[in-house]
């Protein structure tokens, strides 16, 4: 009867959660796409774009992860039947996300000379430059679209996010095709087209979405005649207290995973390469997480305006057993297929490229077994935040993600990748500590709460 309680939540929980995880899924693989096609061209240029995409990567954590207060405020303000509230929350939240997109932008902008001191291959360090210029203005459609995003979620209304993010995905990989071959009347433009592909798709997404909501009944007292004057100081400041911590969670845990690509980097091309494969790889299953998370700080947020916080464990604790589910069955899928999923990223047919070819497929077959294993971790963590976030609880988890990334994680990173005969291994397995260090505690944070607030019920 315990696990019959939890189960039955399933129905509704994936109802809710798919059509975040399509979206979701929808923003990897916009990367993946261009990974693959860039990685066609060469080891040399696909190891050029992972260094790029892993400053913008950075940038990218803080703006979702800031954007994701908006969610569960949107979502109590649902519950409690306050238009007010919610109208509040959502202009206060989109005119911040379009604040912070700019601000993202010009900090990628100023701080890309330091490409130069990484200890990157020469070669590598010319080419991610110019692509990091592109998809780093990318972020500025990209987060106001998440500001909008998040209230849609709030409401529970997640498929459209998924229709933006499909389109989105037909655009650029059309754009990355005319681009990088130079088809028809488009210049030939090699790595570079990818990235253009990738700001005109961000740029379509936007606009598509920004124009259905404006033409849905359900959104009307929200958006009806909403100026400048619906922002206001108290509201902005309230957000931020929340957004600040959450983007910081973000930020620590996507640092990191940048911080290994770095290191990779500094391995060498072959590993920088094997590196990104694993890693887009376990992001694009890593979405599913997120999608999940996402529908636990929407329900949380939900059972909490209403005050039910009996229901509110039980929902976010099915959550997390869905996810442990679903991902011990990634894990076998990567465990299976580990010597093959590096083919798909990489170009067999041109002879001068094989050697190089063959000992990149080596090492990300044995990242891909790593990876099979800390995803299970990483997907629990994710899960256990978002139920934190539905509880408005940003800033003791900020801080646990802090010390499981860089007071654990890295560090390991760091001595058994460069200081041991692991090499790019050893880079995942400090990888593997901090996540699962981070399940731990979040869960852990998350059942205190759940208790505590379960008690007042009595």
């Amino acid at each position: 009867m315990t696990l019959k309680k939890y189960t039955q939540e399933f129905g509704y929980n994936f109802k809710l959660a798919y059509p975040i995880i399509l979206a979701m899924l929808g923003h990897t693989i916009v990367g993946i796409i261009d990974n693959i096609m860039v990685g066609k061209i060469g080891a040399t240029e696909l190891a050029a774009a992972s260094l790029a995409n892993s400053f913008v990567f950075i940038a990218l954590s803080v703006g979702i992860g800031f954007s994701t207060a908006i969610t569960p405020l949107v979502a109590a303000a649902d519950t409690e039947n306050d238009t007010l509230k919610g109208r509040s929350v959502f202009a206060n939240g989109v005119f911040l996300c379009t604040v912070l997109g700019i601000i993202l932008f010009a900090v990628l902008f100023f701080f890309k000379p330091f490409i130069d001191i990484m200890n990157q291959p020469k070669e590598v360090s010319e080419m991610a430059k110019p692509f990091l210029d592109i998809v780093g203005l990318s972020l500025i459609p990209l987060v106001i679209y998440q500001g909008f995003k998040q209230f849609a979620d709030g409401k529970s209304q997640t498929k459209y996010s998924m229709h933006a993010t499909l389109i989105a995905n037909i655009v650029n990989v059309l754009f990355n095709y005319l681009l990088i071959y130079g088809v028809w009347i488009f210049p030939k433009m090699g790595m570079m087209g990818a990235a253009y592909g990738t700001l005109i798709s961000r740029l379509v997404m936007l606009i598509y979405f920004v124009w259905v909501i404006f033409r849905l009944p359900i959104f009307k007292p929200y958006l009806e005649n909403i100026s400048l004057k619906d922002i206001n100081f108290k509201m902005s400041k309230y957000i931020t207290s929340i957004g600040v911590p959450s983007s910081m969670q973000s930020l620590f845990e996507v640092a990191l995973f940048t911080g290994a690509v770095w290191l990779s980097g500094m391995l060498g091309t072959t590993s920088q390469a094997a590196n990104q494969i694993a890693l887009s790889m376990a992001s694009m299953t890593f979405m599913f997480a997120s999608g999940l998370s996402v529908a636990a700080m929407i329900r949380v947020g939900n059972q909490k305006g209403l005050k039910d916080y009996n229901k509110m464990e039980t929902v976010a604790k099915s959550i997390m057993l869905m996810t442990f589910i679903l991902y011990t069955g990634f894990a076998l899928f990567f465990v299976l297929f580990h010597n093959y999923i590096p083919l798909l990223f990489l170009d067999n047919s041109n002879p001068d490229q094989q050697l190089i070819n063959q000992e990149v497929i080596q090492i990300a077959g044995k990242l891909l077994l790593i990876a099979a294993i800390f995803q299970i971790s990483d997907g629990i963590q994710v899960t256990a935040l978002g139920a934190l976030r539905g509880l408005q609880d940003v800033n003791l988890p900020m801080i646990i993600t802090f010390i499981s990334y860089w007071v654990i994680g890295f560090p390991l990173c760091i001595y058994l990748g460069l200081y041991t005969n692991l090499q790019a291994e050893g880079i995942w397995y400090g990888l593997l500590a901090g996540l699962t260090v981070a399940a731990i505690f979040s869960y852990l944070r998350f059942h205190y709460l759940s208790k505590r607030y379960s008690n007042i019920n009595i």
